[in-house]
């Protein structure tokens, strides 16, 4: 599926650079911001069918949610540190790190409410957070921990970067990273906005 969307990013680069009308240039905006309502719609649409998980949810009781708030406030600190060093300012930098990952997502948000190159941006690196996700989490459940295993995929922890968690942690922690993913994907359309419209 990565290279799905890498490949219509680099078909989009192209078509844009060589082919694509200039007439057409004005219905793209409307274009891009119905796909996100639907694409949002389809996202509430899929978590609400998931009842046999929120059921797991309320039987583990509120100390599951630990996991994705740490791991929420792992990344906006991150990005934050990466921000000061890179010269980013504080509200582009923690709006990045907010998309946890659903770069698709993340990167339309921050394009329509605040720049197309910060939203880029906020698309490569939540991309390559999903790529490298694929690449470490065997490496962290060995060496680090099953439950620490479920951070490095973010929001994708419920659907993209699952299967290799599952693999890597044991089925046990399935539930967990589906849960912590879920949590983190409803998050991100709250504070990708809320960051990105920070005055500083």
């Amino acid at each position: 599926m990565t290279w799905l969307i890498l490949g219509s990013v680099a078909m989009g680069l192209a078509l844009g650079h060589w082919l694509f009308p200039q007439q057409l240039v004005q219905y793209l905006d409307t274009v891009t911001t119905t796909a996100l309502y639907l694409m949002l719609f389809g996202i509430g649409i899929d978590l609400g069918r998931q009842k046999e998980v929120w059921l797991k949810l309320w039987q583990m009781g509120w100390k599951v949610l630990w996991i994705p708030f740490l791991i929420a406030t792992g990344s906006l600190a991150g990005a934050a540190l990466a921000g000061l060093f890179l010269g980013l300012p504080f509200n582009e930098s923690t709006a990045i790190g907010a998309g946890f990952g659903w770069y698709s997502l993340s990167g339309v948000l921050i394009a329509e409410m605040y720049n197309v190159e910060t939203g880029a941006l906020a698309f490569i690196t939540n991309v390559t957070r999903e790529l490298l996700t694929f690449l470490v989490v065997p490496l962290v459940a060995r060496y680090i921990g099953r439950f620490s295993a479920v951070a490095p995929g973010g929001a994708t922890a419920m659907d993209t970067t699952l299967p290799v968690i599952t693999k890597a942690a044991g089925n046990d922690m399935a539930v967990v990273a589906f849960i912590s993913g879920s949590v983190l994907t409803t998050l991100v359309p709250i504070l990708v906005p809320f960051f990105i419209n920070l005055k500083c």
